[in-house]
């Protein structure tokens, strides 16, 4: 019987979700591939904070109360218009990049850090893609400074789980691993951010290199790898 109940579970798995692509648009006719995958990129990383600053926010409901919001949601839509509209967070002072990121995890922060510190990120994610959400041909990447925007990245969540404020509480709450619970989601999603910036940093540093090839693979495939006559032609 048991066989039977292995057998019928191997044949109905269990729903695991699926790849689905983003509906075609005439602005992609202006898009190399790497143009569409950095796109694709920066789109992702800050669905990534968004996803994160709502887990902080879970996690830390107090800082949503510091900023005048009435609930996690308000507080959530004025950080995305925020990010989306690439306006400046009123608490980081004027401070952009990894300044502003700097403010937002400096110990004495009073204001909302969860806000802070995703619009910080986000800011510094966007400033190492040159400023730019969407990517077309005349538009060209930087190699290091995606780099760095991942480095970056990993150094904030360090730091994020290991400074204090002056009370010797967290900055923020955000992974727990204890005796009863073990919740590693927010390096997770982290390191989903990572892993895309090193990848679009490795794709371009590949990309002027890489167009020298194909051009040699083009120029050799014209002339050496053309089909040849299989049948003769008869004389007249």
């Amino acid at each position: 019987m048991w066989a039977w109940v292995l057998v019928g579970c191997a044949a109905t798995p269990a729903p695991k979700g699926e790849v689905t692509a983003a509906p075609t648009t005439a602005t992609e006719l202006g898009q190399s591939d790497v143009n569409r995958m950095a796109t694709l990129g920066m789109r992702a990383n800050l669905d990534s904070l968004m996803s994160l600053a709502d887990k902080l926010y879970r996690r830390n409901p107090r800082e949503w109360r510091k900023g005048g919001a009435t609930g996690r949601e308000e507080a959530l839509e004025r950080l995305r218009v925020a990010i989306e509209q690439r306006q400046p967070w009123p608490a980081l002072q004027g401070r952009r990049d990894i300044a502003a990121l700097a403010l937002a995890l400096s110990p004495d922060f009073a204001a909302d850090r969860v806000a802070a510190f995703i619009a910080a990120t986000a800011d510094m994610v966007i400033v190492a893609h040159g400023g730019k959400t969407e990517f077309y041909l005349i538009d060209s990447l930087d190699a290091q400074s995606l780099y760095n925007a991942a480095r970056n990245v990993e150094i904030a969540v360090w730091m994020l789980a290991q400074r204090r404020d002056a009370s010797g509480h967290p900055l923020l709450l955000a992974d727990e691993i204890g005796a009863q619970t073990r919740n590693l989601s927010f390096e997770r999603e982290f390191g989903k951010v990572v892993a895309r910036l090193d990848l679009l940093a490795a794709v371009s540093a590949e990309k002027y290199r890489r167009a020298v090839v194909s051009y040699v693979q083009n120029l050799l495939g014209g002339t050496l790898l053309q089909f040849l006559p299989v049948r003769a032609v008869a004389a007249p």
